[in-house]
């Protein structure tokens, strides 16, 4: 019987034992926070408890108190790049230490299958990139898939110094992003790799951003479902998103779009409502750089991925956006992961290295369409960002057509104006053009490049309207 008393008298030192102060998954070990600024601290304590921060590149102590439900929030002044430091946070007599806190440069890799895509998946270059891929200046924070019906305050994730072995497990987009930006910066960077493959757009938008709700719910019951991923309106943000929009950030780069074929003429107004909510929710209005999807010729639905491109394309009119062409780093139409994800990241780095922290960098913008001009029996195509000037990888330009008034397409012959930097087109086929269009297809590649070697993005100067519900 004395036994069994003694059991149960030291009871209450186990349950009692356990820590009321805790603090979310994305401040832990090996963080990055984003330098020289003020950024927000928060956790979770005894109600109306005293909270101490005090952070070991200043020596500063922080002073808060709990709410009467458990939640303390603070700011903290963070100095220019370096680390690593440590922060310890103190609770009456319970205490936390956050070790190896990297101050940088920080950035979330968002998107779909194309961002979530992994060197043990069989990137291009993948060995090389592997053996060089040891780095306590670039700091990964994996978030763990989830949704939610409603915005969430916690998730589940963690952050991993960059080496061969977290390197293999994440975003190679987001690490090659990463990387470039170290080298060029010389500044820790810390990536957040928040995505979902096969998600739409919508389960990316906070629910309280979108306009027409009842138009969005019923265009989502025309999207491919499947037991893989989810397809209602914010349910990934709220979980995956919404929980760290408390931190401070550099930007964002997304890649994602594939599995808004069904829906594509929306896309636009989708994909920027979600920008916008996202810059809402943050309190920010941050950089946000995207790739046009891939060519890939397996979505069933004529031209739906060209349009899905197409309005890509529109939604880079949002201030402080800006889009890369990736229709050259494809290897496999039939397969709709290319696997060429070096050059995808390097393109997104040389977009933020020149617009976000002005640096020069070879030339990173598009050649897009500006104008056409009708001459007689051809077209004259003026496009912007040419730069030196623009070249034909091959002996003909490919995936170019060109119409007429009843608007049926045929292939077209382009040539080079040197002296103006146009493109002229033409065929025996129609006499009297009015329309041209370039890789406008959803596996199109097309071989026309300016003189740095960047392509030329799709275009076309019709606006024909495509029903595209998957079972037309």
């Amino acid at each position: 019987m004395k036994k069994l008393l003694f059991f149960f008298l030291c009871i209450p030192n186990l349950f009692f034992a356990q820590s009321s102060l805790r603090l979310p998954d994305i401040l832990g070990d090996h963080m990055l926070l984003q330098q020289d600024s003020e950024v927000k601290f928060w956790g979770w304590a005894s109600p109306r408890s005293k909270i101490q921060i005090v952070t070991d590149w200043n020596n500063d102590t922080l002073r808060t108190t709990a709410s009467n439900k458990a939640k303390w929030e603070t700011l903290l002044e963070t100095p220019k790049a370096g680390g690593p430091y440590s922060i310890q946070v103190l609770a009456g007599e319970e205490a936390a230490t956050i070790a190896d806190v990297m101050i940088g440069e920080l950035w979330i890799c968002s998107g779909q299958s194309n961002m979530a895509y992994s060197v043990n998946r069989g990137v291009i270059d993948a060995e090389a990139a592997m053996a060089d891929s040891q780095n306590d200046q670039i700091r990964f924070f994996f978030v763990e898939k989830a949704t939610s019906d409603h915005p969430q305050d916690e998730l589940t994730g963690h952050w991993e110094v960059c080496d061969p072995e977290s390197m293999r497990k994440f975003s190679s987009v987001g690490y090659f992003f990463g990387r470039k930006l170290n080298e060029e910066l010389t500044v820790p960077i810390g990536l957040i790799n928040s995505n979902w493959g096969g998600t739409p757009v919508e389960t990316w938008i906070p629910k309280d951003q979108i306009e027409d709700l009842e138009k969005v719910q019923a265009e989502v019951k025309n999207l491919n479902d499947s037991e893989g991923w989810d397809r209602d309106i914010a349910t990934t943000y709220n979980a995956m998103i919404h929980p760290i929009t408390k931190m401070k950030i550099a930007g964002t780069i997304w890649y994602q779009g594939e599995s808004n074929t069904p829906n594509a003429t929306s896309y636009s107004d989708l994909f920027t409502h979600m920008i916008q909510g996202w810059r809402t929710k943050f309190q920010s209005n941050f950089p946000f750089y995207y790739v046009q999807i891939a060519p890939y010729q397996g979505y069933g639905v004529p031209f739906s991925a060209a349009i899905v491109r197409e309005q890509q394309q529109k939604a880079a009119s949002l201030e402080n956006t800006g889009m890369v062409v990736i229709s050259d780093l494809v290897d496999d139409v039939d397969d709709i992961h290319p696997r060429y994800k070096k050059e995808v990241g390097n393109r997104l780095a040389n977009r933020a290295l020149a617009e976000t922290y002005n640096k020069d960098t070879p030339k990173y913008r598009f050649a897009t369409l500006k104008e056409q001009n009708i001459e007689g029996r051809s077209i004259r195509i003026n496009l912007e960002n040419v730069g030196e000037g623009l070249v034909i990888k091959g002996k003909r330009i490919e995936t170019l057509e060109i119409a007429g008034e009843d608007e049926r397409f045929y292939p077209a012959d382009g040539k080079i104006d040197k002296k103006t930097n146009t493109l002229i087109v033409k065929s025996k086929k129609v006499k009297n053009p009015l329309f041209v269009r370039y890789m406008f297809g959803n596996g199109a590649i097309g071989n026309l490049f300016d003189r740095s070697g960047l392509p030329v993005g799709p275009f076309r100067t019709d606006k024909i309207i495509y029903d595209l519900a998957p079972n037309n």
